[in-house]
């Protein structure tokens, strides 16, 4: 689902490219312990559906 995820510690900028269309997404004022656990996760699809997806403001990366 997940081809790539980076995170910005300055300004809480979860930044995540998905597999399906490598369309890539920041999820802002995101804590860094949600950056921690998603890349740490057994499955960072999983995480992300479970515990960003809906719960952060998004905008598409041009």
């Amino acid at each position: 689902m997940i081809v790539s995820i980076g995170y910005d510690y300055n300004s809480a900028i979860l930044e995540i490219e998905f597999k399906s269309n490598h369309q890539v997404w920041n999820y802002y004022d995101v804590p860094s312990y949600v950056y921690e656990q998603i890349i740490s996760s057994e499955s960072c699809g999983k995480y992300f559906l479970a515990n960003v997806r809906g719960g952060y403001r998004e905008g598409r990366v041009a």
